[in-house]
Protein backbone atom coordinates (compact mmCIF):
# COMPACT_ATOMS: atom_id res chain seq x y z
CA UNK A 1 0.00 0.00 0.00
CA UNK A 2 1.81 3.13 -1.18
CA UNK A 3 1.78 6.16 1.22
CA UNK A 4 3.97 8.76 2.94
CA UNK A 5 7.92 8.20 2.69
CA UNK A 6 8.83 12.10 3.57
CA UNK A 7 7.85 15.63 4.55
CA UNK A 8 9.46 19.05 4.39
CA UNK A 9 8.64 22.66 4.81
CA UNK A 10 9.29 26.21 3.69
CA UNK A 11 8.02 29.13 5.43
CA UNK A 12 9.05 32.84 4.90
CA UNK A 13 10.40 34.61 7.22
CA UNK A 14 7.93 37.52 7.79
CA UNK A 15 6.12 36.87 10.72
CA UNK A 16 3.33 38.83 12.08
CA UNK A 17 2.64 38.46 15.61
CA UNK A 18 -1.24 37.96 16.28
CA UNK A 19 -0.65 39.82 19.64
CA UNK A 20 1.08 42.73 17.91
CA UNK A 21 -2.15 42.13 15.39
CA UNK A 22 -4.31 42.90 18.05
CA UNK A 23 -2.91 46.15 19.53
CA UNK A 24 -2.52 47.66 16.07
CA UNK A 25 -6.44 46.92 15.92
CA UNK A 26 -7.77 47.01 19.08
CA UNK A 27 -8.68 43.29 19.06
CA UNK A 28 -9.15 40.98 21.92
CA UNK A 29 -6.01 39.28 22.01
CA UNK A 30 -7.59 36.36 24.78
CA UNK A 31 -10.14 35.76 22.15
CA UNK A 32 -7.97 35.55 19.17
CA UNK A 33 -5.38 33.42 21.01
CA UNK A 34 -7.91 31.21 21.71
CA UNK A 35 -9.68 30.82 18.87
CA UNK A 36 -7.05 31.67 16.20
CA UNK A 37 -3.46 31.34 16.83
CA UNK A 38 -0.41 33.08 17.84
CA UNK A 39 1.36 34.28 14.41
CA UNK A 40 0.85 34.11 10.89
CA UNK A 41 3.57 34.05 7.91
CA UNK A 42 3.73 36.90 4.84
CA UNK A 43 5.41 36.19 1.69
CA UNK A 44 7.85 38.77 1.67
CA UNK A 45 9.90 41.09 -1.53
CA UNK A 46 11.24 38.31 -4.28
CA UNK A 47 8.82 35.41 -3.39
CA UNK A 48 6.06 33.78 -4.70
CA UNK A 49 3.62 30.76 -4.39
CA UNK A 50 6.28 28.96 -6.58
CA UNK A 51 9.49 30.27 -4.66
CA UNK A 52 7.77 28.66 -1.82
CA UNK A 53 7.05 25.32 -3.45
CA UNK A 54 10.55 24.88 -4.86
CA UNK A 55 12.33 25.82 -1.84
CA UNK A 56 10.18 23.41 0.12
CA UNK A 57 10.70 20.48 -2.87
CA UNK A 58 14.45 21.54 -2.36
CA UNK A 59 14.12 20.83 1.41
CA UNK A 60 12.60 17.28 0.70
CA UNK A 61 15.72 16.59 -2.03
CA UNK A 62 18.26 17.47 0.34
CA UNK A 63 17.02 16.00 3.50
CA UNK A 64 15.81 12.36 1.88
CA UNK A 65 19.14 12.73 -0.26
CA UNK A 66 16.66 12.16 -3.07
CA UNK A 67 17.85 10.50 -6.88
CA UNK A 68 16.35 13.53 -8.88
CA UNK A 69 16.65 11.08 -12.14
CA UNK A 70 13.81 8.62 -9.67
CA UNK A 71 11.24 11.33 -9.47
CA UNK A 72 8.62 10.52 -11.91
CA UNK A 73 5.73 12.60 -10.94
CA UNK A 74 5.87 16.25 -9.20
CA UNK A 75 2.38 17.66 -8.74
CA UNK A 76 1.75 20.95 -7.65
CA UNK A 77 -1.64 22.25 -5.27
CA UNK A 78 -2.29 25.40 -5.11
CA UNK A 79 -4.99 28.19 -5.25
CA UNK A 80 -2.71 30.72 -5.24
CA UNK A 81 -0.98 30.14 -9.01
CA UNK A 82 -0.22 33.05 -11.01
CA UNK A 83 0.09 31.38 -14.29
CA UNK A 84 -2.74 30.40 -16.04
CA UNK A 85 -0.67 27.65 -18.36
CA UNK A 86 1.97 26.69 -16.55
CA UNK A 87 1.96 24.80 -12.71
CA UNK A 88 4.64 22.61 -11.33
CA UNK A 89 6.47 22.77 -14.56
CA UNK A 90 7.58 25.82 -13.29
CA UNK A 91 8.85 24.62 -9.87
CA UNK A 92 10.97 21.07 -11.47
CA UNK A 93 12.76 24.03 -13.79
CA UNK A 94 14.45 25.91 -10.40
CA UNK A 95 14.94 22.70 -9.17
CA UNK A 96 17.29 21.78 -11.89
CA UNK A 97 18.88 24.96 -11.34
CA UNK A 98 19.89 24.51 -7.97
CA UNK A 99 20.70 20.57 -9.00
CA UNK A 100 23.18 21.70 -11.71
CA UNK A 101 24.45 24.06 -8.96
CA UNK A 102 25.28 21.36 -6.64
CA UNK A 103 26.32 18.86 -9.74
CA UNK A 104 23.93 16.63 -9.32
CA UNK A 105 21.97 15.20 -12.38
CA UNK A 106 18.62 17.31 -13.19
CA UNK A 107 15.00 15.75 -12.76
CA UNK A 108 14.26 13.07 -15.76
CA UNK A 109 12.06 14.64 -18.85
CA UNK A 110 9.30 11.98 -18.27
CA UNK A 111 8.72 13.69 -14.97
CA UNK A 112 4.88 14.18 -15.26
CA UNK A 113 4.07 17.90 -13.65
CA UNK A 114 0.43 18.45 -13.02
CA UNK A 115 -1.21 21.36 -11.07
CA UNK A 116 -4.21 20.59 -9.06
CA UNK A 117 -6.54 23.42 -7.89
CA UNK A 118 -9.54 23.11 -5.62
CA UNK A 119 -9.10 25.42 -3.23
CA UNK A 120 -7.75 24.03 0.09
CA UNK A 121 -7.95 20.67 -1.44
CA UNK A 122 -6.02 20.78 -4.49
CA UNK A 123 -3.18 19.05 -2.52
CA UNK A 124 -4.49 16.48 -1.00
CA UNK A 125 -6.27 15.62 -4.73
CA UNK A 126 -2.93 15.92 -6.19
CA UNK A 127 -2.01 12.92 -3.06
CA UNK A 128 -4.52 10.80 -4.23
CA UNK A 129 -2.88 11.21 -7.96
CA UNK A 130 0.10 10.55 -7.20
CA UNK A 131 -0.51 7.43 -4.43
CA UNK A 132 -2.36 6.12 -8.02
CA UNK A 133 0.27 7.08 -10.22
CA UNK A 134 2.47 4.58 -7.35
CA UNK A 135 -0.43 1.94 -7.65
CA UNK A 136 -0.03 1.69 -11.10
CA UNK A 137 2.70 2.78 -14.09
CA UNK A 138 5.32 4.48 -11.63
CA UNK A 139 5.42 1.58 -9.02
CA UNK A 140 8.88 1.90 -9.70
CA UNK A 141 9.47 5.66 -9.37
CA UNK A 142 9.14 8.21 -6.43
CA UNK A 143 6.47 10.95 -6.43
CA UNK A 144 6.28 14.23 -5.03
CA UNK A 145 3.44 16.40 -4.40
CA UNK A 146 4.35 20.22 -2.73
CA UNK A 147 1.25 22.26 -1.39
CA UNK A 148 2.20 25.92 -1.80
CA UNK A 149 -0.11 29.15 -1.02
CA UNK A 150 -0.62 32.22 0.28
CA UNK A 151 -3.56 33.28 2.21
CA UNK A 152 -4.57 36.60 1.92
CA UNK A 153 -7.61 38.67 2.91
CA UNK A 154 -8.83 42.28 2.82
CA UNK A 155 -7.34 44.51 6.33
CA UNK A 156 -10.49 45.46 8.34
CA UNK A 157 -11.99 42.18 7.61
CA UNK A 158 -13.25 39.16 9.51
CA UNK A 159 -10.64 36.75 8.00
CA UNK A 160 -7.86 38.96 8.67
CA UNK A 161 -6.06 37.60 11.44
CA UNK A 162 -6.19 34.13 9.96
CA UNK A 163 -3.47 34.90 7.04
CA UNK A 164 -0.22 32.96 6.41
CA UNK A 165 2.04 31.74 3.71
CA UNK A 166 4.25 28.85 3.01
CA UNK A 167 4.71 25.10 1.19
CA UNK A 168 5.06 21.51 2.06
CA UNK A 169 7.12 18.94 0.57
CA UNK A 170 5.61 15.42 0.26
CA UNK A 171 7.15 12.34 -0.77
CA UNK A 172 5.34 9.49 -1.41
CA UNK A 173 6.71 5.48 -2.19
CA UNK A 174 5.23 1.99 -3.15
CA UNK A 175 6.77 1.17 -0.09
CA UNK A 176 6.25 3.86 2.54
CA UNK A 177 8.24 4.98 5.77
CA UNK A 178 5.64 7.55 7.65
CA UNK A 179 1.73 6.52 6.65
CA UNK A 180 0.08 3.93 5.00
CA UNK A 181 -2.65 5.35 2.95
CA UNK A 182 -5.31 3.12 2.09
CA UNK A 183 -7.47 4.94 -0.86
CA UNK A 184 -9.68 1.84 -1.12
CA UNK A 185 -11.62 2.90 2.13
CA UNK A 186 -10.84 6.74 1.62
CA UNK A 187 -14.44 8.95 1.29
CA UNK A 188 -15.35 11.67 -1.14
CA UNK A 189 -18.04 14.34 -0.86
CA UNK A 190 -18.45 17.35 -3.28
CA UNK A 191 -21.60 19.87 -3.63
CA UNK A 192 -21.56 23.13 -5.08
CA UNK A 193 -22.13 25.99 -2.53
CA UNK A 194 -22.13 28.79 -4.77
CA UNK A 195 -20.49 31.94 -2.24
CA UNK A 196 -18.45 29.71 0.35
CA UNK A 197 -15.09 30.96 -0.76
CA UNK A 198 -14.52 32.07 -4.01
CA UNK A 199 -11.62 33.72 -6.39
CA UNK A 200 -13.50 35.24 -9.62
CA UNK A 201 -11.18 36.71 -11.98
CA UNK A 202 -13.31 39.56 -12.24
CA UNK A 203 -12.19 40.62 -8.28
CA UNK A 204 -9.04 41.43 -9.71
CA UNK A 205 -10.89 44.99 -11.01
CA UNK A 206 -10.89 46.39 -7.42
CA UNK A 207 -7.63 45.25 -6.12
CA UNK A 208 -4.88 47.05 -5.22
CA UNK A 209 -2.05 47.20 -7.36
CA UNK A 210 1.46 45.83 -6.29
CA UNK A 211 4.49 47.87 -7.09
CA UNK A 212 6.32 44.77 -7.19
CA UNK A 213 4.37 43.65 -10.70
CA UNK A 214 2.56 40.51 -8.89
CA UNK A 215 -0.83 39.80 -8.09
CA UNK A 216 -3.07 40.28 -4.95
CA UNK A 217 -5.16 37.71 -4.28
CA UNK A 218 -8.34 39.01 -1.87
CA UNK A 219 -10.57 36.34 -2.12
CA UNK A 220 -14.20 36.71 -1.74
CA UNK A 221 -15.70 34.76 1.67
CA UNK A 222 -18.85 34.60 3.66
CA UNK A 223 -17.53 33.49 7.12
CA UNK A 224 -20.92 31.80 9.06
CA UNK A 225 -22.13 30.16 5.36
CA UNK A 226 -18.09 29.10 5.36
CA UNK A 227 -18.30 26.97 8.68
CA UNK A 228 -21.98 25.71 7.87
CA UNK A 229 -20.10 24.43 4.55
CA UNK A 230 -17.24 22.79 6.75
CA UNK A 231 -18.82 21.26 9.16
CA UNK A 232 -21.41 19.54 6.21
CA UNK A 233 -18.69 18.85 3.77
CA UNK A 234 -16.35 16.96 5.89
CA UNK A 235 -19.64 15.37 7.52
CA UNK A 236 -20.33 13.77 4.09
CA UNK A 237 -16.82 12.73 3.36
CA UNK A 238 -16.88 10.57 6.85
CA UNK A 239 -19.93 9.11 5.92
CA UNK A 240 -18.75 8.15 2.76
CA UNK A 241 -15.55 6.66 4.11
CA UNK A 242 -17.02 4.71 7.00
CA UNK A 243 -20.12 4.08 4.30
CA UNK A 244 -17.03 2.00 2.91
CA UNK A 245 -15.31 -0.13 5.24
CA UNK A 246 -18.94 -1.43 6.29
CA UNK A 247 -20.00 -2.93 9.48
CA UNK A 248 -20.41 -1.43 13.20
CA UNK A 249 -21.87 1.24 14.16
CA UNK A 250 -19.95 4.84 12.54
CA UNK A 251 -20.10 6.22 16.15
CA UNK A 252 -17.53 4.00 17.41
CA UNK A 253 -14.85 4.93 14.62
CA UNK A 254 -14.50 8.56 16.63
CA UNK A 255 -13.53 6.54 19.68
CA UNK A 256 -11.35 3.74 17.92
CA UNK A 257 -9.38 6.33 15.86
CA UNK A 258 -5.84 7.03 16.82
CA UNK A 259 -5.22 10.98 15.74
CA UNK A 260 -6.96 12.86 13.50
CA UNK A 261 -5.66 15.50 11.60
CA UNK A 262 -7.90 18.11 9.37
CA UNK A 263 -7.86 20.85 7.13
CA UNK A 264 -7.20 24.22 9.33
CA UNK A 265 -8.15 27.15 8.04
CA UNK A 266 -7.75 28.62 12.28
CA UNK A 267 -6.98 26.38 15.71
CA UNK A 268 -10.14 26.28 16.65
CA UNK A 269 -12.23 25.18 13.52
CA UNK A 270 -10.59 21.43 13.44
CA UNK A 271 -12.14 21.03 16.80
CA UNK A 272 -15.43 22.17 15.92
CA UNK A 273 -15.62 19.62 12.72
CA UNK A 274 -14.71 16.81 14.62
CA UNK A 275 -17.18 17.48 17.57
CA UNK A 276 -20.46 18.26 15.30
CA UNK A 277 -19.45 14.94 12.91
CA UNK A 278 -19.56 12.82 15.93
CA UNK A 279 -23.07 14.15 16.83
CA UNK A 280 -24.12 13.68 13.03
CA UNK A 281 -22.84 10.18 13.55
CA UNK A 282 -25.01 9.47 17.00
CA UNK A 283 -27.96 11.12 14.78
CA UNK A 284 -27.37 8.46 12.40
CA UNK A 285 -26.81 5.45 14.13
CA UNK A 286 -28.68 3.11 16.50
CA UNK A 287 -31.27 3.36 19.45
CA UNK A 288 -28.10 3.37 21.68
CA UNK A 289 -26.32 6.09 19.74
CA UNK A 290 -29.53 8.45 19.71
CA UNK A 291 -29.91 7.75 23.53
CA UNK A 292 -26.45 9.05 24.20
CA UNK A 293 -26.77 12.72 22.16
CA UNK A 294 -30.41 12.94 23.61
CA UNK A 295 -28.69 12.59 27.19
CA UNK A 296 -26.21 15.22 26.05
CA UNK A 297 -28.84 17.44 24.56
CA UNK A 298 -31.06 17.20 27.96
CA UNK A 299 -27.78 18.34 29.99
CA UNK A 300 -26.91 21.07 27.93
CA UNK A 301 -30.61 22.36 28.27
CA UNK A 302 -31.44 21.54 24.61
CA UNK A 303 -34.80 19.84 23.06
CA UNK A 304 -33.53 16.60 21.70
CA UNK A 305 -36.41 16.10 19.41
CA UNK A 306 -35.71 19.52 18.24
CA UNK A 307 -32.14 18.45 17.93
CA UNK A 308 -33.08 15.22 15.93
CA UNK A 309 -35.06 16.66 13.87
CA UNK A 310 -32.21 19.30 12.54
CA UNK A 311 -29.64 17.16 12.45
CA UNK A 312 -30.46 13.36 11.23
CA UNK A 313 -30.14 11.93 8.21
CA UNK A 314 -30.50 15.59 6.30
CA UNK A 315 -28.04 17.28 4.31
CA UNK A 316 -28.94 21.49 4.18
CA UNK A 317 -29.58 23.19 0.66
CA UNK A 318 -26.95 24.95 0.99
CA UNK A 319 -27.33 26.76 -2.29
CA UNK A 320 -31.42 26.95 -1.10
CA UNK A 321 -30.11 29.15 1.72
CA UNK A 322 -28.57 31.15 -0.41
CA UNK A 323 -30.93 32.25 -2.76
CA UNK A 324 -33.50 32.65 0.67
CA UNK A 325 -30.88 35.34 2.02
CA UNK A 326 -30.38 32.98 4.53
CA UNK A 327 -26.22 32.42 4.15
CA UNK A 328 -25.52 34.49 7.30
CA UNK A 329 -27.79 31.96 9.39
CA UNK A 330 -25.97 29.23 10.90
CA UNK A 331 -27.32 25.99 9.21
CA UNK A 332 -26.84 23.89 12.56
CA UNK A 333 -27.79 25.82 15.58
CA UNK A 334 -29.09 23.69 17.75
CA UNK A 335 -25.91 20.89 17.28
CA UNK A 336 -23.97 24.47 17.58
CA UNK A 337 -25.15 24.83 20.80
CA UNK A 338 -24.75 21.43 21.88
CA UNK A 339 -20.86 21.45 20.49
CA UNK A 340 -19.89 24.51 22.85
CA UNK A 341 -21.63 22.69 26.00
CA UNK A 342 -19.78 19.69 25.06
CA UNK A 343 -16.34 21.92 25.39
CA UNK A 344 -16.68 21.77 29.01
CA UNK A 345 -17.02 18.04 28.93
CA UNK A 346 -14.77 14.86 29.91
CA UNK A 347 -16.01 13.64 26.23
CA UNK A 348 -14.66 16.78 24.50
CA UNK A 349 -11.20 15.62 26.28
CA UNK A 350 -10.89 12.16 25.35
CA UNK A 351 -12.84 12.15 21.74
CA UNK A 352 -11.92 15.57 20.49
CA UNK A 353 -8.91 17.39 22.34
CA UNK A 354 -7.16 14.24 22.89
CA UNK A 355 -7.96 13.12 18.74
CA UNK A 356 -6.65 16.15 17.81
CA UNK A 357 -3.70 16.98 20.08
CA UNK A 358 -0.36 15.57 18.16
CA UNK A 359 1.13 18.27 16.79
CA UNK A 360 -1.67 20.51 17.26
CA UNK A 361 -0.05 23.18 19.54
CA UNK A 362 3.00 23.64 16.71
CA UNK A 363 0.40 24.83 14.17
CA UNK A 364 -0.56 27.90 15.92
CA UNK A 365 2.48 29.66 15.03
CA UNK A 366 1.82 28.42 11.05
CA UNK A 367 -1.55 30.90 10.19
CA UNK A 368 -4.00 29.48 7.36
CA UNK A 369 -1.66 27.65 5.05
CA UNK A 370 -4.65 26.90 2.41
CA UNK A 371 -3.40 23.26 0.80
CA UNK A 372 -0.12 23.08 2.89
CA UNK A 373 -2.41 23.15 6.09
CA UNK A 374 -3.45 19.58 6.46
CA UNK A 375 -0.08 18.31 5.44
CA UNK A 376 2.06 20.94 7.56
CA UNK A 377 -0.09 19.52 10.49
CA UNK A 378 1.15 16.01 9.66
CA UNK A 379 4.24 17.05 9.98
CA UNK A 380 3.62 19.03 13.29
CA UNK A 381 2.46 15.44 14.58
CA UNK A 382 5.44 13.62 13.28
CA UNK A 383 7.47 15.67 15.02
CA UNK A 384 6.08 16.10 17.84
CA UNK A 385 6.08 12.38 18.14
CA UNK A 386 9.75 12.14 17.71
CA UNK A 387 11.04 14.48 20.54
CA UNK A 388 8.83 13.08 22.38
CA UNK A 389 9.16 9.66 22.03
CA UNK A 390 5.89 8.52 21.75
CA UNK A 391 5.05 4.86 20.36
CA UNK A 392 3.07 5.30 16.72
CA UNK A 393 3.63 2.41 14.93
CA UNK A 394 0.91 1.20 14.06
CA UNK A 395 -1.60 3.29 14.90
CA UNK A 396 -4.79 4.53 12.84
CA UNK A 397 -4.84 7.65 11.79
CA UNK A 398 -7.49 9.93 9.42
CA UNK A 399 -6.53 12.72 7.34
CA UNK A 400 -9.80 14.83 6.24
CA UNK A 401 -9.31 17.34 3.34
CA UNK A 402 -11.44 20.53 2.68
CA UNK A 403 -11.51 22.48 0.04
CA UNK A 404 -14.66 25.66 0.10
CA UNK A 405 -17.42 24.26 0.80
CA UNK A 406 -18.13 22.64 -1.99
CA UNK A 407 -15.58 18.94 -1.58
CA UNK A 408 -13.52 17.21 1.37
CA UNK A 409 -12.08 13.98 1.51
CA UNK A 410 -11.22 11.19 4.30
CA UNK A 411 -7.97 9.15 4.31
CA UNK A 412 -7.79 6.77 6.69
CA UNK A 413 -4.14 5.80 7.11
CA UNK A 414 -1.78 3.59 9.26
CA UNK A 415 1.93 4.87 10.76
CA UNK A 416 4.34 2.41 9.61
CA UNK A 417 6.71 0.82 11.69
CA UNK A 418 10.20 2.00 12.54
CA UNK A 419 8.53 5.60 11.27
CA UNK A 420 11.12 7.43 13.50
CA UNK A 421 14.00 7.91 11.19
CA UNK A 422 11.96 9.33 8.30
CA UNK A 423 10.35 11.71 10.94
CA UNK A 424 13.94 12.51 12.60
CA UNK A 425 14.30 14.21 8.87
CA UNK A 426 11.41 16.47 8.91
CA UNK A 427 12.10 20.16 9.16
CA UNK A 428 9.24 21.68 11.09
CA UNK A 429 11.48 23.70 13.70
CA UNK A 430 14.41 24.26 11.02
CA UNK A 431 11.33 26.19 8.57
CA UNK A 432 10.12 27.83 12.08
CA UNK A 433 13.57 29.43 12.68
CA UNK A 434 14.20 32.86 13.55
CA UNK A 435 11.56 34.91 12.05
CA UNK A 436 11.50 38.49 11.58
CA UNK A 437 8.46 40.33 13.54
CA UNK A 438 6.94 43.20 11.19
CA UNK A 439 5.83 46.20 12.52
CA UNK A 440 2.17 47.59 11.61
CA UNK A 441 3.82 49.71 9.03
CA UNK A 442 5.89 46.53 7.74
CA UNK A 443 2.64 44.40 7.62
CA UNK A 444 0.73 47.04 5.50
CA UNK A 445 3.29 47.64 3.40
CA UNK A 446 3.92 43.94 2.20
CA UNK A 447 0.19 43.07 2.46
CA UNK A 448 -0.61 45.99 0.15
CA UNK A 449 1.62 45.25 -2.56
CA UNK A 450 4.78 47.66 -1.45
CA UNK A 451 7.35 45.43 -0.32
CA UNK A 452 9.87 47.40 -1.50
CA UNK A 453 9.13 49.15 2.32
CA UNK A 454 10.73 46.04 3.58
CA UNK A 455 14.14 45.35 3.62
CA UNK A 456 13.98 41.84 2.09
CA UNK A 457 15.23 38.93 4.61
CA UNK A 458 19.02 37.37 3.22
CA UNK A 459 18.10 34.22 1.04
CA UNK A 460 20.15 30.94 1.59
CA UNK A 461 20.22 27.81 -0.03
CA UNK A 462 16.86 28.99 -1.63
CA UNK A 463 15.00 30.20 -4.80
CA UNK A 464 13.60 34.07 -5.60
CA UNK A 465 12.01 36.07 -8.03
CA UNK A 466 14.78 37.57 -9.80
CA UNK A 467 12.59 39.88 -11.74
CA UNK A 468 9.17 40.03 -13.37
CA UNK A 469 9.31 40.36 -17.34
CA UNK A 470 7.44 43.00 -19.11
CA UNK A 471 8.98 43.39 -23.05
CA UNK A 472 5.89 43.10 -25.24
CA UNK A 473 7.54 43.51 -28.48
CA UNK A 474 6.22 41.77 -31.42
CA UNK A 475 9.17 39.64 -31.90
CA UNK A 476 9.45 38.91 -28.08
CA UNK A 477 6.42 39.05 -25.59
CA UNK A 478 7.37 37.67 -21.51
CA UNK A 479 4.71 40.45 -20.17
CA UNK A 480 4.08 39.05 -15.83
CA UNK A 481 6.63 35.92 -16.59
CA UNK A 482 8.41 35.91 -13.51
CA UNK A 483 12.08 34.90 -13.74
CA UNK A 484 13.68 32.98 -10.93
CA UNK A 485 17.31 32.68 -9.20
CA UNK A 486 18.48 30.04 -6.78
CA UNK A 487 21.04 31.63 -3.80
CA UNK A 488 23.80 29.35 -3.01
CA UNK A 489 24.37 29.01 0.93
CA UNK A 490 27.76 30.46 -0.17
CA UNK A 491 26.66 33.53 -1.89
CA UNK A 492 24.27 34.54 0.87
CA UNK A 493 27.31 34.27 3.13
CA UNK A 494 29.81 36.51 0.82
CA UNK A 495 27.00 38.64 0.93
CA UNK A 496 26.16 39.20 4.53
CA UNK A 497 30.25 39.54 4.77
CA UNK A 498 29.91 42.21 2.39
CA UNK A 499 27.51 44.27 4.34
CA UNK A 500 28.85 43.78 7.78
CA UNK A 501 32.44 44.79 6.27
Amino acid sequence: MPGISGLALYLPPYRVNLEDWCEWNDQPWDKVRKVVGRSFRMRGPEQSVYTLAANAVWRLIEAYDIDPREIGYLALGTESSSDNSAGAVIVKGMLDDALAAHDLPPMARECEVPEYKHACLGGVYALKGALRYLATDGADRKAIVVCSDIAEYERGSSGEPTQGAGAVAILLEAEPKLLHIDLSSSGSASDYRMVDFRKPFARFRGQPQRSDGQMQDLPVFNGRYSTSCYVDATRAAINAMLARRGGGRRADYFHTVDAVFMHRPYHRMPSAGWAMAYLFALADGDDDNRAELCEYAEAAGIDPHALLAEIRNVAPDMRSRVAAGESGKDAFPLAGDLMRYLRKTELWQNLVAGKLSLGSEMMRDLGNLYTAALPAWLAAGFTQAHRDTLNLGGQQWLALGYGSGDAAEALPMRVAENWEAAAARINFTEALGLPLDLSAEQYAALHDGHPADVEPAPASDEFVVDRIGNIDRPDFRDVGIEYYRYVPAAEAGAAAKKAVG
